[in-house]
């Protein structure tokens, strides 16, 4: 069993004043509202229902946090870029994600949720552009991989990488890879990914890439 099998959901943040102590290990989610986010986070977690999915995109208006064990969390961020909402909402909830971004001590690395099929879109590079500004890692989840032949898919991870600069190195920024939560398609890959963030010991894993050298 994957230490993210133990993610249970903790609160609904509606401004940072509502998150938990800052310290320890978060890592946080983050795409357009039609991209799968929560349907990634729940077949991360093998827990159908720990994030919320709905037919109707930008339901998570919230900081939503989910509790791994006392020091390590998982952070869902508001969809952004397709949630028809007012204004004066959205607003709100940029104003709250960079608030999050940019002054959270706990915070390790993004997930960046794309859809293969239509990748690297404004929000996502401006998403992008967050992680670069805060030094952050953020790694690239290319869901609904599926819905792709093997050549597109394959063709259009290329492309996104080549494009970021993603060369697969240990001290790179930006990292991609084809997902999909239906086919569970790169489902260890991510896993590994956020247990190296948040400092998690895998049993029969080298845990050589997940601390710098002393």
């Amino acid at each position: 069993m994957h230490i993210l099998h133990s993610a249970k959901f903790l609160k609904s943040a509606a401004s940072l004043r509502d998150m938990p102590a800052d310290h320890g290990w978060e890592v946080a989610f983050a795409g357009r509202s039609n991209a799968g986010k929560s349907s990634a986070l729940n077949v991360l977690a093998s827990h159908k229902g720990l994030a919320r999915v709905s037919k109707t995109p930008g339901r998570t208006q919230l900081l939503n946090v989910f509790s791994i064990d006392d020091d390590r969390r998982l952070i869902d961020l508001p969809g952004y870029g397709y949630a028809k909402v007012p204004v004066g909402v959205r607003d709100q909830w940029r104003g709250m994600v960079d608030g999050f971004l940019r002054n959270r001590e706990a915070l390790k690395g993004l997930i960046l949720i794309m859809d293969s099929r239509h990748p690297l879109k404004d929000f996502d590079r401006q998403m992008l552009d967050y992680a670069a500004g805060i030094a952050k890692p953020c790694h690239v989840l290319l869901t609904k991989a599926d819905k792709l032949s093997r050549n597109v898919a394959t063709s259009t991870l290329n492309a996104v990488r080549k494009e970021l600069g993603a060369d697969g190195s240990d001290d790179a920024k930006v990292s991609v890879q084809l997902f999909s939560a239906p086919a569970k398609t790169g489902l260890d890959e991510a896993r590994a990914v956020i247990a190296r963030w948040l400092e998690i010991t895998i049993p029969g894993k080298s845990q050589s890439r997940a601390l710098p050298p002393q």
